[in-house]
């Protein structure tokens, strides 16, 4: 869902970017593609960009989604729509989020269980120190694992 300044990524980390090197890489996931949706301001908007995702998905015939985003607060609403309109669909997900010492969603729902929170800090507290508010190579392994365990279900 996003990339932003609060989780500190370099250049580097974007041109390898850990989600998208441990996916492709796995030879028991096909990567369909990466979908890129924004963070709009207001609900309606949030729940019809949530849809949309899951519409696209859908039609594309996925069997599991891996959903990221960089922040909390007003972008939970957008973020948790996503994956219960995927959710609703019979679509796997999972996904990384920092959540931190909040550590829950501003509104939640019963389709939350595969998200990992992405914070390495030791208070659970945005820092500035690079790396502290990132994903990581291990937190990609972790949620394509999980993933995986979804789309045997289905």
């Amino acid at each position: 869902m996003g990339i932003g300044p609060s989780t500190k990524e370099t250049t580097l980390h974007h041109f390898r970017d850990p989600l998208l090197d441990v996916v492709s890489g796995d030879e028991d996931l096909d990567l369909m593609g990466v979908l890129i949706v924004g963070t709009p301001d207001g609900n309606e908007d949030k729940m019809l960009v949530g849809r949309r995702a899951a519409v696209w998905a859908e039609a594309m015939r996925t069997d599991g989604v891996i959903i990221s985003a960089d922040g909390w607060g007003n972008s939970d609403v957008d973020f948790t729509n996503t994956v219960e309109e995927l959710s609703t669909r019979g679509i796997a997900v999972t996904g990384l989020k920092f959540s931190g010492t909040v550590g829950k969603f501003v509104v939640e729902n019963d389709y939350l269980d595969g998200i990992k929170d992405i914070n390495k800090s030791e208070s659970g507290t945005e820092t500035c120190v690079v790396g502290e508010n990132n994903m990581t190579r291990l937190d990609a392994r972790k949620v394509t694992a999980i993933l995986k365990l979804k789309m045997r279900r289905n």
